[in-house]
């Protein structure tokens, strides 16, 4: 029994946040970068995206204490940089999809942490109805394994504590 719980454990483990559901890049009306990763590499991704034509905004989260510089992109790119409130991938995608709504925007790409992205799917679904690409970046060594840890208790709180947009 304890050998089942383990291997479905591990299952469950690789298909959320190792190998979560992703999706090509696609033209969207804006790309959401969530924020608080060292180096901001999904940031950068985001503005990368952005350059090759997938979108002409970038919504980029600052993150945690103290915040990120708001990055560069190239002329034609509207990059908005913003503090979710609360601090949160909650905030953020809160944010993002009123920015949407204002907009009238009708399809967005995120670029989430690749561990992150079943639950920053989740909870764009729960506020939002417009088309969703979810393009994640990859964390190496040590962050994918806190990341992962960390995602098992925010999707445990996302099911119980915070049910709603």
């Amino acid at each position: 029994m304890v050998l089942v719980i383990g291997l479905v454990s591990l299952a469950a483990t690789a298909r959320l946040f190792v190998w979560p559901p992703t999706d090509p890049p696609a033209r969207v009306d804006a790309i959401l970068s969530l924020g608080g990763d060292p180096g901001q590499l999904r940031a950068k991704e985001a503005v990368s995206l952005a350059e090759a034509g997938y979108a002409r905004v970038v919504l980029v989260s600052l993150g945690d204490n103290p915040p990120a510089p708001c990055p560069k992109a190239a002329t034609g790119i509207d990059v908005v940089c913003f503090r979710a409130n609360p601090l949160d991938t909650r905030g953020e995608v809160e944010f993002a999809t009123r920015q949407a709504a204002h907009h009238h925007w009708t399809s967005m790409m995120m670029v989430p942490e690749r561990s992150q992205a079943t639950r920053a799917r989740l909870l764009f679904r729960r506020c939002s109805d417009i088309h969703l690409v979810v393009v994640p970046v990859t964390s190496h060594g040590t962050e994918l394994v806190t990341g992962i840890v960390y995602e098992w208790a925010a999707l445990a709180k996302a099911f119980v504590v915070h049910t709603g947009c």
